[in-house]
């Protein structure tokens, strides 16, 4: 990986931008890079959470307008060339989306379009309250197309509207009032804490049943209510059976933690 840099800690797999000097810009190679990341890991039993992070101090500025640009150059003018480079953003991030492992971002510094599309699928966003979040891409003549499904599902269409038609930029501490993050730090140590705070909750949770979880959650946008609850209900009688929810109950019983916590796992 020339674009991204990963470490493997307590299970969790930490992923971080690293175009610091392009404020972790998306070039087309930094994408297919993530695509292979976020594909092995959710197919990796042993990893358990996935951590979006940028180097420098910033966590995503959006789509490489110098790249862009030599893709607009490649494609000569072909409409058709050019959709299919920006529909491979819409790849991966829906493949961000959908993992099954529990994704936290971490955003600070600049956070502009592509950028917010990562933090709106991610399942926790912890935010710095200096955060600089925007959507400017109208302001650039370009519709923000991929990730605006993703905005909207995160804070509505109200609020959606108003960032993605102004070109607006909001602080951390907005992102927070509108629901786009989850958490906030008021500077970097905290934000530190933050995370730190979150992977130990994550770690208290079931591996099996935290993907279960997820994947009912993800349902619910397109699946009709009676056939979610019948799902629901056979994947509750199977976990209810299985291993994990027999070791979370003896476990409770005997005032210990469950084998998979933090507290209580062979690392």
């Amino acid at each position: 990986m020339e674009t991204i840099e990963t470490r493997v800690e307590k299970s969790v797999l930490q992923v971080r931008l690293n175009r610091p000097k392009a404020r972790n810009a998306l070039s087309r190679q930094m994408v297919a890079e993530l695509q292979e990341v976020v594909a092995q890991a959710s197919g990796d039993d042993s990893v358990r959470a996935l951590v979006l992070r940028g180097a420098g101090g910033h966590f995503c500025a959006g789509a490489d307008l110098a790249d862009m640009a030599s893709a607009r150059m490649e494609s000569a003018g072909d409409v058709d060339a050019m959709a299919a480079i920006n529909r491979t953003f819409g790849t991966l991030i829906s493949a961000v989306h959908d993992c099954p492992k529990t994704v936290v971002a971490v955003v600070e510094g600049s956070v502009f379009g592509g950028g917010v599309g990562l933090a709106c699928v991610a399942d926790v966003c912890l935010a710095s309250r200096e955060a600089k979040i925007g959507l400017p891409e109208v302001t650039l003549g370009l519709p923000p197309a991929q990730i605006i499904p993703f905005v909207v599902g995160r804070v509505g269409l109200s609020q959606a509207r108003h960032l993605a038609l102004t070109g607006a930029r909001i602080d951390g501490a907005e992102a927070f009032r509108i629901g786009l993050a989850h958490a906030l730090a008021d500077d970097g140590e905290a934000l530190d804490q933050l995370l730190e705070q979150t992977l130990a909750q994550i770690q208290r949770c079931a591996p099996q049943a935290s993907r279960m979880t997820k994947s009912l959650l993800l349902a619910t946008a397109d699946t009709p209510l009676n056939d979610l609850l019948d799902r629901g209900a056979r994947e509750f009688a199977a976990a209810a059976t299985g291993e994990e929810a027999t070791e979370g109950t003896q476990a409770f019983l005997q005032k210990r933690p469950p084998n998979w916590s933090s507290g209580n796992r062979k690392q």
